[in-house]
């Protein structure tokens, strides 16, 4: 069990560290993740026991072969979202330099889009993503109040990675909204400054998007207890008691 935290964990950061090596925009990287992580990945095991599937990229499972369904889940959001897409010379270039125990050809990346898809049942509905609403809410917010510009999009996002690392977290993207407006309010607790907490967010966060306060507070705790480290602590407690989360 451990060891396949380990491999999860290894490909969730393989995935974020390709797209920031590919520079690909913010919505293609949390569109290849929740393809991959919410869906293709935990999807694997039964897709290979229902399927009398020979195929060398998936019997067996290798770590180098995640990296490559990686990869295609980066160039399958590209296409979605991308005016000019990823070209595959430019992933297999990547592939080469990044992955080490496998050779693959632009042939191979064809065939494991091909694998892909039908471990996804060729559905690859993305727009019922956290970040889509993140970024919706923030807008919102940064509309209505100048402390919205105080909220960090850059700590928003490290948010986001984080919570992907680990398969407890990343249950908290089965419900994208409300992670959305929890992540928002967790940001907002974590990088404005303490004397300029004025705004009463979760207020404003319940009337926009329907949530209680409660189921708001809950997650809020349960992604700074995951993301929140040694000196931080006090600092966000503080923010915590005065902003009421």
């Amino acid at each position: 069990m451990e060891a396949s935290r380990l491999l999860r964990l290894r490909i969730a950061e393989f995935l974020i560290s390709s797209s920031l090596q590919l520079g690909v925009p913010p919505i293609v990287k949390y569109t290849a993740l929740s393809m991959f992580i919410e869906r293709f990945y935990p999807s694997l095991k039964r897709f290979i026991q229902e399927n009398d599937t020979g195929n060398w990229l998936l019997k067996p499972l290798s770590e180098s072969n995640l990296q490559l369904f990686a990869l295609i889940s980066i160039w399958i959001s590209s296409k979605l979202h991308d005016s000019c897409p990823l070209s595959v010379k430019s992933l297999k270039s990547l592939g080469d330099e990044v992955i080490k125990e496998q050779h693959f050809t632009t042939r191979d990346f064809s065939e494991a889009e091909v694998v892909f898809m039908q471990v996804l049942d060729f559905e690859i509905g993305v727009s019922n993503i956290s970040f889509v609403f993140l970024e919706d809410l923030l807008i919102q917010f940064r509309e209505l109040a100048r402390i919205g510009e105080l909220v960090n999009f850059e700590a928003c996002m490290d948010i986001m990675d984080l919570l992907y690392e680990t398969e407890e977290t990343s249950m908290l993207f089965n419900s994208p909204r409300s992670l959305a407006a929890s992540v928002l309010v967790a940001s907002y607790v974590i990088t404005v400054p303490l004397q300029q907490l004025e705004f009463p967010l979760l207020p404003w966060v319940k009337f926009v998007t329907s949530y209680k306060e409660e189921d708001i507070q809950e997650i809020v705790r349960a992604i700074l207890e995951h993301v929140v480290k040694d000196g931080s602590e006090k600092k966000c407690s503080s923010h915590l008691i005065l902003n009421g989360v």
